[in-house]
């Protein structure tokens, strides 16, 4: 690869990382708003899922357009890992400001609140949970914005190495006549 393929790659990958962070911030946003409303966390999960082919349908663009119908594995892997990554930097700023700015213990006293409802406590006395419930939301009121954003940047990394060997064998065309 070129330095100049190189620069073209994460350009692309900036944009399409800023386009798949539009998706997962209005997912994350949906997730706190359906925490009250169960319709928005169903949308959440649905922006969720669709993320991986929305990365997908990028890459095929940036195969057809920049790259001219042709594109290797390595080169799709690496652009999509830098969809993810791009993606996740973004997601992780959204969320800290959320935590530090915004939430102001709203998740948190929303899931107390649940799990003191008769429901709740039906729930985490039918599965064992109490126990490890109590100490969990103890282990959450304690983090700090910071901690939810680098916890989030790393889970969205890792997904992202992981989903961008799928999605960059789906999508590789080793020339532009091929078929595959």
């Amino acid at each position: 690869m070129t330095p100049e393929e190189y620069h073209q790659l994460k350009a692309f990958a900036r944009q399409d990382g800023a386009l798949l962070s539009v998706l997962w911030i209005g997912s994350f946003a949906c997730y706190i708003l359906g925490i009250a409303n169960p319709l928005l966390g169903m949308l959440a999960l649905i922006l969720l899922v669709a993320s991986p082919f929305y990365a997908a349908s990028r890459l095929r663009h940036f195969r057809d357009r920049a790259r001219n119908g042709a594109i290797s594995f390595l080169r799709g892997y690496a652009y999509t890992v830098l969809i993810f990554f791009y993606a996740g930097l973004l997601l992780a700023a959204a969320v800290y400001i959320y935590f530090a700015f915004i939430d102001k213990g709203y998740l948190l006293s929303t899931v107390t609140q649940f799990f003191d409802t008769k429901e709740g406590q039906a729930a985490l006395k039918l599965y064992g949970l109490a126990d490890q419930i109590k100490e969990s939301m103890k282990m959450l009121a304690e983090m700090r914005p910071i901690d939810y954003a680098v916890n989030m940047l790393t889970i969205n990394i890792m997904t992202g190495f992981m989903l961008a060997l799928p999605i960059a064998a789906v999508m590789k065309r080793e020339t532009a006549n091929s078929k595959m």
